[in-house]
């Protein structure tokens, strides 16, 4: 069934012989085979047989607890494969901010949010079982040259549908996928007085922005995606804001400076294009640690241009009902805590009754230089809190009465101030890891449920969870907990709890 048809055969692009010109008139072309044509419903369906013979469930669906994960696109998907084993039902909440890599040529070029921390992971989260399935993950997660001019070649090559790419997509799939690889195209030769720039680019995130810029909605692009990588239906891939608009995250230091741009907080790069190196050693320190991560408008350059997005909907929802939350590891600034200063995140976590686990990184890096896990605590309370920005945009926080609207005081009164450990209640950390763990500081927080994880050496990262020791024992506290619901408490309260802790770091 083809989800996408035109007459004839499409003409060629070709990279080498056509001028500038020419391209775009076979594109417009290209493009006449009418996108608007595309029936939803066989989108829907294209993997209906599949999803009737899909891998048996390593236990009965109704049984799998439910996680919601807090992560950037990186660090995480190390260990989504192991965590498939143990639950499908999970919600990805993922920041929309990036701007680094071939996501900042895309935003640069066409705007709109940075997808490419939702293609990766979803990309994780493919089908594997077919060879089709595994034909689809190598188009969509294919990376061009570094050489712009072989980048652009190659491109063509993709686009024109001639590319070994190609080989085990079957016309459904490769008519659906490349029509909106078209429609990207042609979106770029409306702007090409911009010079794109493909080189380095992810095909995944073309097919996403042109997905989404043809729908004009993020949600139906990722919808789009799912489908077309056949993702388990009862896991949930959600941008934490839904918006067609550039989003930029701004950073303010302890000393007062303000940086924007998640890439210049992070890892700022030279502007070539090169892969993003995240390693402490290769940028340079920030010249004082971060006092707190914010939105600001896309052409904002201080604290005067904060602005204040939506949340989506669907992370609160989730958030009110699943068995366990989850503060992945990653870049602690500028992948977590964009999805946690948004307003409705703190309110929601600190009134959910359930395990909230956070996985400490296993080394600093530019951001969490010279950090203790205890920091790391505080770092995301902070966050939830809202408690360095506007102080009548704080949630819960303590502040000078002479601040304060009568109807403020009044909220104060009836809500005092959260605790560390309803935020946080257990943190999983590395073995080896650099990262001190400072256990009174974190037992003054009341967090006493402290579990060390078998970990491994992976290369230039160094230290990592091992992935199926960090999966074990996520699936042991969610399970535990979902026959027990967890409550946190003090220490003394919690000491039961930490002979699970001894048990779950010995088990092999």
């Amino acid at each position: 069934m083809a989800c996408v048809m035109w007459g004839g055969h499409p003409p060629r692009l070709s990279s080498t012989s056509a001028s500038s010109s020419t391209h775009r008139t076979y594109i417009s072309s290209f493009t006449a085979f009418n996108l608007n044509s595309i029936a939803l419903n066989h989108i829907i369906s294209m993997k209906a047989d599949a999803n009737d013979v899909s891998t048996p469930m390593p236990v009965a669906e109704s049984r799998q607890p439910s996680m919601l994960v807090f992560s950037g696109g990186t660090a995480f998907n190390g260990v989504v494969e192991e965590l498939k084993k143990v639950t499908t039902r999970v919600a990805h909440v993922l920041p929309v901010s990036d701007d680094g890599g071939s996501t900042a040529e895309i935003v640069r070029v066409l705007g709109g949010p940075a997808v490419g921390d939702i293609r990766s992971r979803c990309l994780r989260l493919s089908d594997e079982s077919t060879s089709e399935a595994l034909a689809v993950r190598r188009l969509l997660g294919h990376r061009l040259s570094l050489d712009p001019l072989q980048a652009k070649a190659e491109w063509y090559e993709i686009v024109e549908g001639e590319h070994v790419l190609w080989n085990g997509v079957s016309r459904p799939y490769r008519e659906t996928i490349r029509a909106f690889l078209v429609y990207f195209q042609n979106q770029i030769l409306r702007r090409a007085s911009e010079n794109f720039c493909f080189g380095n680019g992810s095909i995944g995130n073309f097919f996403f922005a042109g997905a989404r810029i043809f729908f004009q909605s993020l949600d139906a692009a990722v919808f789009l995606f799912s489908r077309v990588s056949h993702i388990p239906t009862d896991s949930l891939v959600l941008p934490v804001i839904c918006t067609n608009d550039r989003l930029t995250l701004g950073c303010e230091l302890w000393n007062g400076t303000v940086i924007r741009g998640q890439n210049e907080i992070s890892h700022p790069t030279s502007g070539a294009v090169e892969p993003i190196n995240k390693v402490v050693s290769s940028v340079p320190a920030l010249p004082a640690r971060i006092k707190r991560i914010f939105y600001m408008s896309s052409e904002g350059t201080n604290l005067l241009h904060e602005v204040f997005p939506a949340v989506n909907d669907s992370v609160l929802e989730q958030l009110k009902q699943v068995d366990c939350i989850v503060y992945a590891m990653g870049s602690l600034y500028t992948s977590i805590c964009p999805s946690l200063v948004l307003h409705g995140v703190g309110e929601t976590i600190s009134m959910t009754p359930c395990l909230k686990v956070l996985l400490l990184n296993c080394s600093h890096d530019r951001e969490t230089t010279n950090m203790t896990a205890s920091d790391f605590v505080t770092a995301i309370c902070d966050a939830l809190n809202r408690k360095h920005g506007d102080p009548l945009k704080c949630l819960n926080n303590p502040v000078r009465e002479s601040h304060l609207l009568q109807a403020q005081m009044e909220y104060l009164k009836w809500n005092p101030e959260k605790t560390p450990n309803t935020y946080v209640n257990v943190m999983l950390v590395p073995k080896g890891g650099q990262v001190p763990v400072d256990r009174q500081q974190l037992a003054a927080q009341g967090i006493c449920h402290v579990i060390f994880v078998d970990s491994i050496s992976e290369g230039k990262i160094g230290t990592i969870f091992e992935p199926k020791s960090l999966i074990q024992v996520l699936a042991d506290l969610m399970y535990s907990s979902t026959a027990q619901p967890h409550r946190a408490g003090n220490c003394s309260n919690q000491m039961s709890t930490s002979a699970l802790s001894e048990d779950l770091t010995t088990k092999e």
